[in-house]
C-alpha cells in the first residue's frame, strides 16, 4: 500500500529531528552547561555555519536521506524548470482590492472595523494612544502624609 506524502514527510521530519537532538547531545559531550548553550544560540537567523559540526553533518544525513526516502516511496524529485512555476491555489478570500457588485471596495470605511482606528493605513498600531489602552503604564500615586 502506498504512503501519503504527508506520512512520508511526517516520518522524514521525525527522524530529522531527533537526529538533530542526538548530535546537539553529543557536541555537548554530555555537559548540560554546553547543550543549553548550543540550544540558546539556535534562533530564527542562525545560518548552517553557525551550528556545531555535528549538528551540520547530521543535517547533510537527514537531507540526503529524506531524498532517498522519497525516491524510495516512489515520488520524483527533481530541480524546477527555469520557466515554470508552481500553480498558485486560487484564495477562498476575494481581495479587497477588487471591486465586487457595485464597483466599490468592500471593508468597512474604518479599515477592518476596530475603534482607533487600528486597521487604517497611517493610523495608530500596538498599545499606544487610541489604540485601546495607555502608551505605558501609569507612575505611582504619591503616598498621602
Amino acid at each position: 500500500m502506498t504512503r501519503s506524502a504527508t506520512d512520508v514527510m511526517h516520518d522524514i521530519l521525525f527522524s530529522a529531528v531527533t537526529d538533530a537532538i542526538v548530535a546537539l547531545k553529543s557536541a555537548s559531550k554530555g555537559l548540560p552547561n554546553n547543550l543549553l548553550r548550543d540550544l540558546n544560540a539556535i534562533h530564527a537567523n542562525t545560518t548552517l555555519a553557525d551550528l556545531p559540526p555535528e549538528l551540520r553533518s547530521a543535517i547533510d544525513a537527514s537531507v540526503k536521506a529524506a531524498f532517498a526516502r522519497l525516491l524510495k516511496e516512489g515520488y520524483s524529485v527533481a530541480p524546477r524548470q527555469p520557466g515554470a512555476s508552481a500553480p498558485r491555489p486560487a484564495s477562498p478570500i476575494p481581495s479587497r482590492d477588487r471591486p465586487r457588485g457595485g464597483g466599490r471596495p468592500q471593508g468597512k470605511p474604518g479599515g477592518a472595523g476596530k475603534p482607533g482606528g487600528a486597521g487604517k493605513p497611517g493610523g495608530p498600531r500596538g498599545n499606544g494612544p487610541g489604540a485601546g489602552g495607555p502608551a505605558r503604564p501609569r507612575p505611582p500615586k504619591p503616598p498621602r502624609g
